[in-house]
């Protein structure tokens, strides 16, 4: 029993290595089709995720060289009180990662959180409903390039965002944050302010950063594009698929539900590409996912919050609780006969 439990401790400890080593090994026994997962990640992040996200994150970074931050946190306090139990300038964060994308909303957070205008308990709160899928991709990619339907697309827009709001007023209502008075005290703001004089390196430097991060989400979206194939091509997804069917029974979507967990645009392609007669399960499925966001994601998140040492349990627990409301409010919506996609 002794040895068992040091054998369990000696695993737990070198989890992590072994898992890059099985990786690399794979690399090579699966190389034929990784690299057709490389080029399919690659193609994915330049068509669809480049084009609907570095704006917003130029756009982003421009915004943190201006007094934008200052106004909306005097403006909306007591808006934001209410209804969230954060500071106004919580509403800087929100608003961006409702209209941009991932990880938008988390380098917000952390800018405010840098600039002194929120508690760490409050930061860590915001990351639970500040963090979306942006409406070009959820329009633009899910709806018209996926399901060839605008309607579909505004219709899990709609939800989507419906649900990040009831997930903030959720938090807000239940968790006991160490709510402190900053909204008014600007105790690091950055002083430096943008001027004619100053737009071009400030631009430039925007453009530098967004880079950094564009790069960085396109190497996870191809990192776990091979992750999935590999997982394919090694029979692992079809273990985990079968040994899920002996609870759920033959249901089609499985192996999708399991992709778009681990990576969201895969696995939403792979769930909008299962042709069966009653459409919205499909939609129904597609809005669980774009609320949970993904594993992939998930780390993104954690690559921008982990110099800040936040914790990433409230965004867990707040993609989980908007996966849930969105599915439930997309069920509700779709029985108006306006929304009624069954074929």
């Amino acid at each position: 029993m002794k040895n068992f439990k040091c054998y369990f401790v000696s695993l737990k400890r070198n989890i992590l290595p072994i898992l890059f080593v099985l990786f690399t090994i794979s690399l090579l026994i699966f190389s034929n089709s990784n690299l057709q997962a490389t080029k399919a990640g690659l193609n994915l992040w330049a068509n669809s995720v480049v084009p609907s996200l570095f704006p917003f994150l130029v756009a982003t970074e421009l915004l943190s060289y201006t007094n934008i931050v200052n106004f909306i946190s005097r403006k909306l306090d007591n808006l934001m009180r209410p209804i969230f139990n954060v500071p106004g300038s919580a509403a800087y964060p929100f608003i961006l990662g409702m209209i941009s994308g991932y990880p938008v909303g988390a380098k917000a957070v952390c800018q405010i959180y840098n600039e002194g205008l929120c508690t760490k308990k409050e930061a860590e709160i915001m990351l639970a409903y500040t963090n979306n899928s942006g409406p070009l991709f959820i329009i633009g990619t899910v709806g018209i390039s996926m399901f060839g339907s605008t309607t579909i697309g505004l219709l899990l827009l709609f939800t989507h965002i419906l649900a990040s709001i009831s997930v903030g007023i959720i938090f807000g209502k239940i968790i006991k944050n160490d709510t402190v008075e900053l909204s008014h005290k600007f105790t690091k703001i950055n002083s430096a302010r943008v001027s004619f004089s100053t737009l071009g390196e400030v631009l430039g430097k925007s453009i530098l950063n967004s880079i950094k991060t564009i790069l960085m989400i396109g190497g996870f979206v191809v990192i776990f594009s091979v992750i999935i194939s590999i997982l394919k091509n090694s029979g692992i997804l079809d273990i985990f698929t079968q040994i899920i069917k002996v609870f759920l029974g033959n249901f089609e979507f499985i192996s999708s539900i399991i992709t778009g967990l681990l990576e969201l645009t895969n696995g939403l392609n792979a769930v909008s590409n299962i042709h069966i007669k009653n459409i919205s399960i499909n939609i129904l499925i597609c809005a669980f996912l774009l609320g949970f966001a993904g594993i992939s994601i998930m780390l993104q998140i954690l690559s921008v919050i982990s110099k800040e040492k936040l914790s990433i349990k409230p965004y867990i627990l707040g993609k989980l609780l908007q996966a849930i409301l969105a599915t439930m409010y997309t069920f509700v919506l779709l029985q108006i006969p306006i929304f009624n996609f069954n074929l």
